[in-house]
C-alpha cells in the first residue's frame, strides 16, 4: 500500500489506497418484493439554523462536499466528506436523515456486477469514512444506483441502490431504501474525487491529480505543467482506462452527457469547464473561463450545467482559507450552456463564519442549493 499526498479540488489530505473490478448488468427486483425496513425511524429537524447575510440554511451535515437530488421524490442525497455520514434532506423542510454508515446497513452484494469487490465498507472505519462525489442513475421506474466516491480503509467508487418505488403511496417507509450493492477499487496510487455514469454501463471519475515521479508535491506545484490530472474510465468487461486526452489542471466535478458522447469536467485549477468528446477521432475537447475555482458540476431539470466553486487571489490563498475564515474569498455558482458553454453567473457571494468554501450547487424548486467541505451547513439562495 502506498501513501499520496491528495489535493482533491479546494481540500488537501492523505489516503490509503488499495484494489476491485466488475460483471454483467444484474436483473432488477421484481416491483412486487417486500419493502425492507427504513435506515431510520424519524427525520431530524432543520433546527437552531437561523439565516444569516442573506443566506439560508439546511444544518447538522458534516462537511456537505456534494449533493444529488433523488428523481420523482421531495429528496436530496448529500455526501459527507469529513467523518461525516451519507443523509437525505428534504427540499419540502429541510429535514435529514442519516442513511449510511447505520447500524445494521442493508448490503446485498451483487458478485455479477462486482465479483472484484472485497466485500460492503469495513464499519470500523468510523471517523475515516469519507463520502466525496455523488451521482445517480435511474435504472427502473423508482429504483435508482447511486455512486459513491470513498476514502477510507480503501479508495474506491461505492454503488448503492436507492429504491423509492414506494413513495407516495400509502403507509410508505419514511425514505427510500438504501442498500449498498458493490464496489470498485480505484487503481493503485490514484485517488478519485467525482463519479459520473455511463448510459450503456460504467462510469468515468476523475482524478485531479496524478502523483508525479516520486510520489508527493507541494500545494505551490499546482497549476504548473508539470501537475496534472486525468478523467478515468470504467466497465465492467475491461476495468479502467484513462480517457483519450483527459490530461488537464485538476480536473474535478464531472457530468457524462445522456447519450454518453460528452463529458463536462470542472478543472479547478485552471478556473474552467472543459467540454470533451469521447469516443471519436479526432478529440475534440473546449473550455470556457469561470472566474472562480470550479469544484463539483451537475445536471439540471432544465437541461443545464450548474458548476459551483469558490474564488480567492490564488491557490495558495484558497488553500490557506481551508483552515480559516478570510474575507477575501467568495462563493460562487454558474449556470452553464452544455452545447455553446455560454455561462451565466448565478450565486456570487461573500463568505461567512456559517458558510465558505463551496463545492456543488443544485437547483432545488425555486432555491439554489450549495455544499461545502467546510462546516456543517448547506447554504439556501434564491434561484435565478
Amino acid at each position: 500500500m502506498k501513501r499520496w499526498l491528495r489535493l482533491t479540488g479546494a481540500t488537501v489530505a492523505v489516503v490509503v489506497l488499495a484494489g476491485c473490478g466488475g460483471g454483467p448488468e444484474p436483473d432488477m427486483p421484481e416491483a412486487t418484493e417486500a419493502m425492507p425496513e427504513p435506515s431510520q425511524d424519524l427525520p431530524e429537524a432543520n433546527a437552531d439554523c437561523d439565516p444569516a447575510d442573506d443566506m439560508a440554511f439546511v444544518c447538522g451535515l458534516a462537511s456537505p462536499e456534494d449533493l444529488v437530488a433523488i428523481p420523482d421524490t421531495d429528496l436530496v442525497v448529500v455526501a459527507g466528506y469529513t467523518g461525516g455520514p451519507i443523509h437525505y434532506v428534504s427540499r419540502r423542510d429541510q429535514s435529514r436523515m442519516r442513511v449510511f454508515p447505520v447500524d445494521n446497513p442493508r448490503e446485498r452484494h451483487d458478485t455479477a456486477l462486482y465479483p472484484d469487490c472485497p466485500g460492503p465498507i469495513d464499519p470500523n472505519e468510523n471517523e475515516r469514512f469519507s463520502a466525496h462525489g455523488l451521482n445517480l442513475i435511474t435504472v427502473a421506474d423508482g429504483l435508482h444506483h447511486l455512486y459513491v466516491v470513498h476514502h477510507g480503509f480503501r479508495e474506491s467508487v461505492e454503488i448503492f441502490e436507492i429504491d423509492a418505488r414506494a413513495q407516495g403511496a400509502g403507509a410508505a417507509p419514511a425514505a427510500p431504501g438504501l442498500t449498498w450493492i458493490g464496489c470498485v477499487v480505484a487503481p493503485e496510487g490514484m485517488t478519485l474525487n467525482s463519479v459520473s455514469p455511463l448510459p450503456h454501463g460504467g462510469w468515468v471519475a476523475t482524478v485531479p491529480f496524478v502523483p508525479p515521479e516520486g510520489g508527493e508535491f507541494s500545494p505551490a506545484d499546482i497549476g504548473s505543467a508539470a501537475i496534472f490530472g486525468v478523467v478515468l474510465e470504467w466497465h465492467p468487461e475491461d476495468g479502467w482506462s484513462t480517457v483519450p486526452e483527459s490530461e488537464s489542471s485538476g480536473p474535478n466535478g464531472i457530468e457524462a452527457s445522456p447519450d454518453g458522447e460528452w463529458l463536462y469536467v470542472n478543472l479547478w485549477s485552471a478556473g474552467q469547464v472543459m467540454r470533451l468528446s469521447r469516443g471519436r477521432e479526432p478529440v475534440e475537447k473546449q473550455t470556457v473561463d469561470l472566474g472562480f475555482f470550479p469544484d463539483n458540476i451537475r445536471w439540471q431539470a432544465d437541461g443545464s450545467l450548474l458548476t459551483a466553486g469558490h474564488s480567492a487571489e490564488s491557490i495558495p490563498r484558497i488553500l490557506e482559507c481551508l483552515n480559516t475564515l478570510c474575507d477575501d474569498m467568495r462563493t460562487h455558482t454558474a449556470r452553464v450552456d452544455p452545447d455553446t458553454l455560454a455561462v451565466e453567473h448565478v450565486v456570487d457571494a461573500p463568505v461567512n463564519e456559517h458558510f465558505f468554501t463551496g463545492t456543488a450547487a443544485l437547483d432545488v424548486g425555486g432555491e439554489i442549493w450549495m455544499g461545502s467541505v467546510r462546516g456543517e451547513r448547506i447554504a439556501r439562495f434564491p434561484g435565478d
